[in-house]
């Protein structure tokens, strides 16, 4: 079984309930969503979908905020006062920003304004099932902490991670601004994730990779637009700072932000509340960052590539994670913990670690640390190898990228150079393709390969 297994059978569990009275709406969307859910029904008033909802649960719903009988909007209010999960997608003839408001107030996770393309609400179901996935991982990470797994997701007994525990304990119930540094693959994603799940906001966690996107759609991502405000602007459309009211909001790669973004970014951090593109009315928004960085920011500042007022308001409360290189004695574990829980994913047998493997695991140098250990561990699971011998097809010859705690052997920069070079000629120069393969950002490869002059 493979994740593309996985993906289609939880697809195939998921379930939406469609209310409209307009019979050519439901039969297009009926025909068009068939793909993302295993069931749907179809309501074409309040009182249908209310007796639909008791017959069964359903993951999402899709429904008119005015509907014959009962506005749209009340009975989302009344699922949300009886405690209900499921996700709601308003479609609305009235396109107007306080309408957006209100729906979204109500517990919406999105709006749609009418008539809209079907790529439009393709967009919108799928923002919806990524925050569904996004849920299911911290209901694990909540499982974990509450079955006495007190490592908020993040495994390792070395003295590095201990304290950094320790300081997510500390720093989690605080409302200040959180800079995570380190390398890619680090796991700065889940340590942000452990400070929201250890602070108590009751909102939700909403992530944001600020280098990929464009300067224009990264404004309208965070901040929202009113329709109209650009070409393509067919409604109006909340941000992720209205999205994650009362929540998180993870800047990762804060870095890559282009300087016009930067500015807006310091006065929403300022004043408390966004414009969206195209409107004059702000919106209170009550919003924790947490940002995240590969590079140094105090030298992209001192360049000029990053604010130097926006750089001191972010660095608030600081955490660098260490490199897996630095942690070398967390590998055993790490590997074990993966090899248990995609075991599980793949629904495959759990194969045994030997020492002879832990021990050739610590010698590499793992250039994309922990995400191209996890990497590694699903490959060799998917092809029955040993994890060792997908990091032997990696680079050749893994004896030679052995790097010896004493010192000798390689240089550490010379391995991780020649380790990367060599996956880059394997994937025949494709730099997306070698990036995935390290575990580690398309940007974060082509800075080391522009930096060797080899690219």
């Amino acid at each position: 079984m493979n994740n593309n297994h996985v993906e289609k059978t939880l697809v195939n569990m998921s379930s939406v309930l469609i209310v409209d009275d307009e019979p050519g709406i439901c039969h297009l969307l009926q025909r068009d969503l068939r793909k993302y859910f295993g069931l749907i029904e179809v309501a074409g008033d309040v009182e249908m979908a209310k007796t639909l909802c008791q017959r069964c649960f359903f993951d999402l719903i899709i429904a008119d905020s005015c509907l014959l009988g009962q506005v749209g909007v009340e009975w989302v209010t009344e699922l949300r006062e009886q405690g209900g999960a499921t996700g709601v997608i308003f479609m609305t003839a009235d396109a107007d920003l306080e309408t957006a408001i209100v729906a979204l107030r109500a517990g919406a996770d999105d709006f749609i304004t009418k008539p809209f393309g079907m790529e439009q609400m393709v967009a919108a179901v799928q923002r919806h099932q990524q925050r569904q996935h996004t849920k299911r991982q911290i209901s694990v990470l909540r499982r974990e902490v509450e079955q006495g797994a007190d490592n908020l997701g993040l495994v390792g007994d070395c003295t590095q991670i201990v304290q950094l525990r320790q300081l997510i304990k500390r720093i989690a119930p605080m409302p200040s601004t959180v800079l995570i540094e380190g390398e890619s693959g680090t796991g700065k994603e889940l340590a942000a994730r452990a400070i929201h799940e250890w602070s108590g906001c009751t909102g939700s966690f909403v992530a944001v990779n600020c280098s990929a996107m464009s300067a224009e759609l990264l404004e309208s991502e965070l901040f929202g637009h009113v329709k109209g405000a650009f070409t393509g602007a067919m409604q109006t459309r909340m941000g992720l700072f209205t999205h994650a009211n009362e929540g998180t909001l993870f800047l990762d790669e804060i870095g890559e932000m282009p300087l016009s973004l930067q500015a807006h970014l310091l006065r929403v951090l300022e004043e408390r509340s966004v414009r969206p593109v195209g409107s004059n009315q702000e919106l209170p928004v009550k919003v924790r960052i947490i940002a995240a960085t590969n590079r140094d920011l105090g030298e992209d500042m001192r360049s000029g590539e990053f604010r130097e007022d926006l750089f001191y308001r972010l660095n608030v409360l600081s955490i660098t994670m260490p490199s897996l290189r630095e942690r070398r004695e967390d590998i055993p574990l790490l590997a074990r913990h993966f090899i248990n829980i995609l075991s599980s994913e793949l629904g495959l047998e759990v194969p045994k670690l030997c020492e002879r493997e832990i021990t050739r695991l610590r010698l590499y140098s793992w250039p994309g640390n922990v995400r191209e250990l996890k990497n590694v561990i699903e490959r060799c699971l998917l092809l029955n190898r040993e994890p060792s011998g997908c990091v032997a097809a990696l680079v050749g010859d893994s004896s030679s990228d052995q790097v010896s705690e004493e010192g000798d052997g390689y240089a550490l920069d010379t391995v991780v150079k020649r380790h990367i070079l060599k996956v880059l000629e394997q994937e025949g120069g494709n730099k997306s393709a070698a990036a995935r393969l390290l575990g580690v950002s398309r940007k974060t490869l082509e800075r080391k390969v522009q930096a060797w002059g080899t690219g």
